[in-house]
């Protein structure tokens, strides 16, 4: 009985290796029973756990002026090939890829991205003209507390830091906040199309790694729920970063002129060092602080899950009675850590991103 219980708990803590990778057995695959109890007895590899839930993947293949090559037809293509993410299999479990045209593939994070700006604009939008239809009344309990945020947002945090800095970046800070802080939330709620596929099997009392057809794990509701943490690919972590970059040396211009060029030196410093702190000041000082936000949203946002993954882990790699009882407690106990993290992530971005854009507003 304890090990039914392991084993159930073992099926819903983990997500199903995707369809798309080529280690997947393909629907109607000629391997006997002998051989599919030997691949059951192989040991957990926690690898290619974390290597599932945390990389990115395809959802719905879309690249215009593309041609698709089939791996049993042109297996050269496929033999120096490193790119596993946009190989795919179609129902009969053959593997091709595109060649040529432009990949605009939707992935799990795009998708999510606009899972997320959707919320966002229903949430924001209705409340927005709700306060803004009279200012003076007070319009309920949701609309005073997302005008205290925001409240908060422009006073304390853009105005404090900018020194009463134009609408837009006002705007800036406010949407970047928002952004990140619905995506770090959203990103730890799983994949609902995927535990609707675990469920079923596990149900059925079907070995989920064997019985998946090609393309099952990819539910229609993976299209409306992707279930991964935006903030948690260096690509989006990157472009929030090289905004803030750009509006640093933006600012600088804009409240200074061309004398930021010269201006971007602290007042006081010898002549002689001037070539030497110049472009340090100018230069390398705005690209190390967009990198320096690119990697810690990044590396906060990625370690969370990763040790989510590993305590969940332990399930597999001790299989007691007892484990499954450690790992959701501490599960839980992390996920709490998490939304905290979620949060404060959002704010020290943001408010990172503040204090850089108004040191470039004036001469130091």
């Amino acid at each position: 009985m304890p090990k039914r219980i392991i084993s159930l708990i073992l099926f819903a803590a983990t997500l199903t290796v995707p369809a798309y990778a080529e280690e997947t057995a393909p629907a109607g695959s000629e391997q006997d029973s002998a051989v599919e109890h030997k691949e059951q007895k192989k040991p957990f590899n926690l690898q290619k756990l974390l290597v599932h839930h945390l990389m990115d993947s395809v959802i719905i293949e879309w690249q215009p002026g593309g041609k698709k090559v089939f791996a049993d037809e042109n297996p050269e293509a496929f033999a120096n090939d490193p790119y596993k993410r946009y190989k795919f299999r179609t129902e009969d479990g053959r593997i091709y890829k595109y060649e040529g045209g432009l990949p605009l593939h939707i992935t799990r994070r795009v998708g999510m991205m606009l899972v997320v700006a959707l919320l966002m604009m229903v949430i924001f939008i209705p409340v927005a003209r709700k306060i803004s239809s009279d200012p003076k009344k007070v319009q309920g309990r949701f609309a005073s507390a997302v005008e205290a945020i925001i409240q908060y947002l422009r006073n304390d945090i853009a105005e404090a830091n900018m020194h009463h800095p134009k609408p837009g970046y006002i705007g800036y800070i406010i949407t970047a906040f928002l952004f990140i802080l619905f995506c770090n939330v959203l990103g730890l709620f799983p994949q609902f199309g995927e535990m609707i596929v675990m469920a079923k099997h596990a149900i059925a009392g079907e070995s989920l790694a064997h019985n998946l057809k090609p393309g099952e794990t990819e539910s229609k509701l993976l299209l409306f729920w992707p279930g991964i943490t935006v903030t948690g690919d260096i690509a989006v972590t990157m472009s929030l970063a090289l905004i803030t970059t750009f509006l640093i040396w933006i600012a600088g211009f804009q409240y200074q002129g061309f004398k930021f060029i010269w201006h971007s030196v602290p007042a006081g410093v010898p002549w002689w060092l001037f070539p030497l702190l110049w472009p340090i000041e100018f230069i390398v000082g705005p690209l190390a602080k967009g990198f320096a936000l690119t990697i810690r949203l990044l590396a906060n946002m990625t370690a969370g899950h990763v040790l989510l993954l590993v305590i969940a882990g332990f399930i597999f790699q001790f299989q007691t009675w007892w484990m499954p009882i450690v790992s959701v407690t501490g599960m839980t106990a992390l996920y709490v850590l998490e939304l905290l993290v979620a949060l404060l992530q959002a704010f020290i971005f943001t408010l990172l991103s503040a204090i850089f854009i108004g040191l470039s507003m004036h001469r130091h």
